[in-house]
């Protein structure tokens, strides 16, 4: 119904942004790092996406489209609610997140309030392969194992994650062959990847 609002922040308050269109106050529902790129009194945007129920319209607003869509992807999962998903996503940024997802880091998703084991699981295991498959595309080319020994598995799983991130297909076999793969989990792999990759 509504693509984004864009406005005054007239208000804030945890988990909400009030945003003033033309006289009229908007209350949006928000992440803690939508939160955090807002000022009082100035202007912003924020994409929205509407909860219509029979006794609630409820508006959800977010301050880029990357995390307005993964929330949309949350909402897929069962038992994720737009509330489970706002607090999923106010535990990290929509790459770290999808990271966690990827390399199936449980404790990273029980960060988030009110997110216990299950629903971790859960989450894991109906947006790994759709997260896997959308950087897959975004990248243009199939992920294969690299030609590295180590674990076919534990290579594919770190590449996914690594262009999740947004690294090209190159760039992982470059950062692959540096490192010593057999003694390593998926988790060291895309950790070690990432530090070399800020020195």
């Amino acid at each position: 119904m509504f693509y984004y609002l864009e406005g005054t922040v007239a208000a804030m308050e945890p988990s909400l942004a009030v945003i003033d269109v033309g006289g009229v106050g908007y209350a949006c529902h928000t992440s803690a790092s939508t939160l955090a790129r807002l000022e009082l009194g100035k202007k912003a945007r924020l994409y929205t996406y509407c909860h219509i129920k029979e006794d609630a319209f409820d508006l959800y607003g977010f301050y880029d489209l990357s995390e307005k869509r993964f929330f949309e992807q949350l909402l897929t999962v069962s038992g994720v609610g737009p509330k489970a998903a706002l607090s999923i996503l106010s535990s990290g940024t929509p790459e770290m997140l999808a990271l966690a997802i990827v390399s199936e880091d449980e404790r990273a998703l029980m960060g988030a309030a009110g997110v216990g084991r299950k629903l971790a699981q859960r989450v894991i295991l109906e947006l790994k392969d759709k997260i896997a498959k959308s950087a897959v595309q975004k990248k243009g080319a199939e992920i294969e194992p690299m030609p590295v020994t180590g674990g076919v598995e534990k290579v594919r799983e770190a590449s996914e994650a690594l262009a999740v991130l947004g690294y090209s297909q190159q760039e992982i076999a470059a950062a692959l062959k540096k490192l010593d793969l057999q003694a390593m989990t998926v988790e060291d792999i895309v950790r070690e990847v990432l530090k070399s990759s800020l020195k």
